[in-house]
């Protein structure tokens, strides 16, 4: 029989990519990491990793073997949940990972709601972008991520994770006082206008900035994009200051009246998707079902429209 340390040393090498990395998120020394994983390999009685430069990779043995390892820790996760359930008092350690602007508008609400409920439950948050938040997820860095998806830009859907819809955040065109629009137009005529005027947008590599790119693409031009930051609320700034526009959402808000003239955006693509993304082991797991259902209430508290 396999020994599972072993196997759960070869898919954190998939999903980490390098042996460093396995034995930096596992406080292991990278030799003590490559021996465990040579006595695996001894063990299978086949070649798992083959060598691609400075780093290796993994044969199709490997993947094999970690497709399996998956189904293993699914199912262990399924036990720890029942474990859970079955006791009278909710405890231990929730790890979650969130965006800023959930971060800032349902976050704090819902720990509050965790807090009245599960007094012994701790919840350790932290603040990353979903492009690296979920594959820490695939990693077990973190129990439950809060994540989005812009219209016509869906996110991978791995087997192995599980997605709840949240809310449809709506989205802006926001513009500085002193931009002239022809709002009678149009929305593409609006956004056509400000081909010349400086734009804020999240970086390269983020799916905002992929559907912010396409939106004006599609509206037939490049946009001068002068900033740069996943900060919204340097977003917002930077448009209250007369210096971009930007693509909002709602939540930068949090309930409170716009403080920069908005133009709605063209049809199909005014919201974008939140939602709760969890392993599917651990779905049942109370801390979980918790943590779910105070989001969903911390929703249900907002200010209709924000």
């Amino acid at each position: 029989m396999f020994d599972l340390h072993r196997l759960r040393l070869l898919r954190e090498l998939k999903h980490r990519g390098t042996l460093a990395a396995v034995a930096a998120a596992l406080s292991y020394a990278p030799s003590s990491v490559s021996q465990q994983l040579s006595q695996l390999e001894a063990d299978v009685g086949v070649r798992l990793l083959e060598p691609v430069g400075r780093r290796v990779r993994l044969t199709e043995q490997a993947e094999i073997l970690v497709a399996h390892t998956e189904a293993v820790l699914e199912r262990l996760e399924r036990a720890e949940a029942d474990i859970a359930a079955s006791l009278s008092e909710l405890t231990g350690t929730l790890r979650v990972a969130s965006f800023q602007t959930a971060a800032l508008a349902l976050v704090p609400t819902a720990l509050g709601l965790l807090r009245e409920r599960h007094p012994r439950l701790r919840v350790h948050v932290t603040h990353m972008e979903p492009e690296k938040a979920l594959p820490a997820l695939q990693a077990r860095d973190f129990d439950l991520v809060l994540a989005e998806e812009y219209p016509g830009n869906p996110n991978p859907r791995p087997a192995e994770l599980e997605q709840e819809d949240l809310l449809a955040d709506a989205l802006h065109l926001a513009l500085p006082e002193s931009a002239e629009t022809p709002e009678a137009r149009g929305p593409l005529a609006v956004l056509r206008s400000l081909e010349s005027h400086p734009w804020v947008m999240e970086p390269e590599g983020t799916a905002a900035r992929h559907w912010a790119m396409t939106l004006c693409r599609n509206a037939g031009f490049e946009p001068d994009v002068r900033f740069e930051t996943t900060d919204l609320l340097l977003h917002l700034r930077l448009v209250e200051q007369g210096h971009a526009a930007a693509f909002l959402p709602a939540l930068v808000w949090d309930g409170r009246p716009p403080t920069v003239p908005l133009r709605q955006l063209p049809r199909g693509r005014r919201s974008r998707r939140i939602s709760t993304v969890v392993r599917r082991g651990s779905s049942r797991h109370p801390a979980i079902l918790a943590c779910r259902d105070a989001l969903g209430r911390a929703v249900a508290q907002r200010t209709p429209g924000s």
